[in-house]
């Protein structure tokens, strides 16, 4: 009778395991599906990778408010936010006016590039001492808090983030029953790896990109996509 007992809180315990695994890799699925796409965040995050400006605070920022909002969905706030629309729609006419703003900030940078250009290597070669690219280095670097404004901004003005993370990742974590804690862990995993491979894995295209006209391109796509975002955000579905 204990052995019987014994075999089937084995065979309990692995079926556990296989629903906890499918919950975790069900939520990386989806939640890379989800955020792996041309947009708004992942291309500042780009941007910001590729020119080695607080690549590591534009990471951790995204992948916290991914986290957050997955966590939000999660616990039901999701059902609460579909039941009240015109958040949503404050959300989506923010949002369209600050993408719009940024993509013209783009254009403007595409149309008429200022002097900076972007610093490939700024290790001081043999023979030069390392207090000009030092200084250099902090002369031509921009302020953080600009850069964490924006980062957020692009975040909690989206309002596809309300509906495809919150919402949706919140329902289907539901589904998962006892394990949709783990369903969101592995949403939250897929976050955090997309964003610092994003961030940090840019910086190896930073050759191609070391010449003012690359860097026009780059902003005059950037534009683009930003307009059409806006665009999209304010047309009627």
């Amino acid at each position: 009778m204990a052995r019987k007992n014994n075999e089937l809180y084995l065979i309990r315990r692995r079926a556990y395991r296989r629903s906890v695994l499918t919950s975790l890799f069900a939520g990386i699925g989806l939640g890379l599906s989800l955020i792996v796409a041309i947009g708004a965040q992942n291309l500042f995050v780009l941007r910001q990778g590729l020119r080695r400006e607080f690549a590591l605070t534009v990471a951790l920022v995204c992948a916290a408010s991914d986290a957050l909002l997955i966590a939000v969905g999660v616990s039901g706030i999701g059902l609460v936010l579909a039941a009240v629309p015109w958040v949503v729609d404050v959300v989506r006419w923010a949002g369209a006016a600050f993408l719009l703003g940024y993509g013209l900030l783009a254009a403007r940078r595409a149309w008429r590039p200022g002097g900076a250009t972007l610093r490939v290597d700024v290790a001081p070669t043999r023979g030069m001492s390392d207090a000009a690219p030092a200084a250099t280095a902090l002369a031509t670097r921009p302020r953080l808090a600009p850069v964490v404004l924006t980062c957020l901004a692009l975040t909690w003005l989206n309002p596809h983030v309300y509906l495809d993370t919150v919402f949706l990742l919140g329902s289907v974590a539901t589904t998962h029953g006892d394990a949709r804690w783990v369903f969101a862990a592995g949403a939250m995993m897929a976050s955090v790896a997309w964003f610092f491979t994003l961030a940090f894995g840019s910086r190896y295209l930073s050759r191609w990109l070391a010449t003012p006209r690359a860097w026009r391109i780059l902003d005059g796509v950037i534009a683009v996509v930003m307009i059409v975002l806006a665009v999209g955000l304010v047309l009627p579905h």
